[in-house]
């Protein structure tokens, strides 16, 4: 071998040897960084949550629905006889009870007709007992008095009998005349706007009213429901006139609370709805005829159901889950069913048991296995109604 052969030799496995040594050196490197990585891991701290716990209980089950709030009586006043207005005695927006005087009108020429009528009688009385007194005379006459006197004279009693019974009739039409120039509420209500003056003179026979009233205690809420929703509808109203909320039209404020009175006789075909009419006592007048309100009706309730925050359920791809908490204080995936949501409560039938933990806020940083440190939620998180 030459010499120059021998040289090539040696730098190939001095070559060799050198990327062995820095291969040797990497591998021991990147054992040291994973060894570190799995120590820096195990020291990680437990990421905050906030949880509550997973309860058993009564769960209401409503049915959401539009309605519009509908007045019991409307009633448009108008006047009976003709005459001048010589008093308003209401304000525009008030609340008038029955029997109120709205509105009087002139009462002197019905004042005058009663008067005129109850004269007629006393001089028709008084013709009378003076007609009875001749007829007693010719009965005492007998057989001195001939008998056409004796008929004539009982003729005229008669006559007279009769006159004072159409002078009472007559006095009371005079005096019906008279009461109704003082126009009273027919029920209690609320006034609309005025449409007359006092001085104004108002006629029977126009169309144009006085005032108009609406009743609004108590009041009604008419509203619709699918036609699906019957059986459990007419269950509940067979047991005892459930329970209905009117809203707000966004649905977050509770307005009143009333009781369902009656299912509408026919489904209507076009929608596939059900009309139906709640009763609220409405003694604040939250409710205003003509009011568009959101509806609750409450159809049944669940016993012992397993309910959980809103807040807990979470959407996946592949469906609904939430995470618990187990025992060691990780976090645990959990596939569920929602079967109703009101309220910020969900109704599991899937999933969870009574008594679990369950993640309500933090979840976006969790993942199965997750070491977690709990908080309990609070009860006055602000809530939102949902439903399915």
């Amino acid at each position: 071998m030459s010499k120059s052969s021998t040289i090539v030799g040696v730098l190939l496995i001095a070559a060799i040897g050198t990327g062995g040594y820095f291969g040797w050196q990497k591998y021991q490197g990147d054992k040291l960084a994973a060894e570190a990585a799995q120590k820096r891991a195990a020291v990680r701290p437990a990421v905050p949550v906030k949880t509550a716990p997973v309860e058993k209980a009564d769960f209401p089950v409503y049915q959401f629905g539009l309605g519009s709030v509908q007045a019991f009586n409307t009633v448009q006043v108008r006047t009976r006889v003709d005459g001048q207005i010589t008093k308003i005695a209401f304000k525009e927006g008030q609340f008038v009870k029955e029997g109120d005087t709205l509105v009087e009108i002139d009462p002197r020429p019905f004042q005058a007709a009663l008067d005129q009528a109850k004269a007629k009688k006393a001089q028709d009385e008084a013709n009378l007992a003076n007609a009875n007194l001749d007829l007693q005379r010719y009965t005492k006459l007998g057989e001195f008095a001939t008998r056409q006197q004796l008929d004539t004279q009982r003729s005229t009693v008669a006559q007279l009998t009769a006159q004072i019974a159409a002078d009472e009739a007559a006095i009371f039409n005079a005096q019906t005349q008279l009461d109704y120039a003082t126009i009273k509420a027919p029920f209690s209500g609320v006034a609309g706007l005025r449409q007359v003056d006092i001085g104004n003179i108002v006629n029977a026979a126009t169309q144009t009213g006085i005032v108009s009233i609406t009743q609004v205690e108590p009041i009604a809420v008419i509203f619709t429901a699918p036609e699906d929703q019957l059986p459990d509808i007419k269950a509940a109203l067979a047991a005892a006139p459930p329970k209905t909320i009117a809203l707000s039209t966004d649905g977050k404020r509770v307005l009143s609370t009333g009781t369902l009175a009656l299912i509408n006789n026919q489904v209507d075909t076009t929608s596939g709805t059900i009309r139906l009419k709640a009763v609220f006592d409405n003694k604040d007048h939250v409710l205003w005829p003509g009011q568009s309100v959101s509806t609750r009706l409450l159809v049944k309730t669940l016993k012992d159901a397993t309910v959980i925050p809103d807040d807990a359920v979470q959407h996946g791809t592949d469906g609904l889950y939430a995470y618990a908490v187990n025992p060691d204080n990780k976090a645990e995936l959990r596939k569920i069913k929602v079967d109703q949501s009101i309220d910020g409560k969900s109704v599991i039938s899937e999933g969870l048991n009574p008594g679990q933990q369950v993640i309500t806020a933090g979840q976006y940083k969790v993942s199965p296995g997750t070491l977690v440190s709990t908080a309990v939620a609070s009860s006055d998180q602000p809530q939102k109604v949902k439903s399915e």
